[in-house]
């Protein structure tokens, strides 16, 4: 039998689609504890009970919105990997950084999300989480940084680290930076994944 999620992927234009959509933007913008299942309701312009009905607890809908996401990353990872297998470092990097920077622009409540899962103290209780080691590996394998997925060693995993903190960084940090610098949205995004490449090309190769 099909899990909730399953059906909403199925079909985008289901009611169950439109909650998780909004419950994604939402939980994004003030993380599990300062989002309510009323916010999310009245973002797709139903009553609490028709929220329920499709996705029963805040709880049961947070961990859809992260399965989902986590589906999603592992998807485009995959993609990426296709892309970039066999080039040579430089270009494997730049490729990269366009690819996952221009992914999480498109999906800023990732970025949000996974920030609020590093500093938020109180958290969600449930024991499924962002598959943050399972994304490290596959990076560093597809940068060429590891032999195999399942022997990547510390040095690799903080590398990769340290790329993927600074993309969340530019992007979640977009609304803030941007009046600071006084660009519209194109040019700042352009100039965040210029400075990707400026600092990890000078690092990595």
């Amino acid at each position: 039998m099909a899990s909730s999620l399953e059906k909403a992927k199925q079909n985008p234009d289901s009611m169950k689609a439109k909650i998780l959509m909004a419950a994604r933007k939402i939980f994004g913008e003030y993380g599990f504890h300062g989002t309510t299942t009323r916010m999310i309701a009245k973002a797709v312009d139903i009553d609490i009970s028709t929220l329920y009905y499709h996705w029963g607890e805040k709880g049961d809908l947070y961990e859809a919105v992260i399965r989902d996401i986590n589906e999603g990353m592992r998807k485009k990872l995959m993609e990426v990997e296709k892309i970039i297998r066999g080039r040579p470092l430089t270009e494997r990097i730049e490729i990269a950084l366009d690819e996952m920077s221009e992914y999480l622009f498109q999906h800023p409540e990732i970025s949000n999300l996974t920030l609020f899962r590093y500093f938020t103290k109180t958290r969600h209780s449930s024991q499924l989480d962002f598959q943050v080691p399972e994304f490290m590996s596959d990076i560093a394998y597809s940068m060429g940084l590891a032999k195999d997925r399942k022997n990547v060693s510390l040095d690799a995993k903080m590398k990769v680290l340290s790329i993927m903190n600074a993309i969340h960084n530019f992007v979640s940090g977009e609304n803030f930076f941007r009046p600071m610098l006084g660009v519209e949205r194109e040019e700042y995004r352009r100039a965040a994944k210029e400075t990707l490449k400026f600092f990890n090309l000078s690092a990595f190769v």
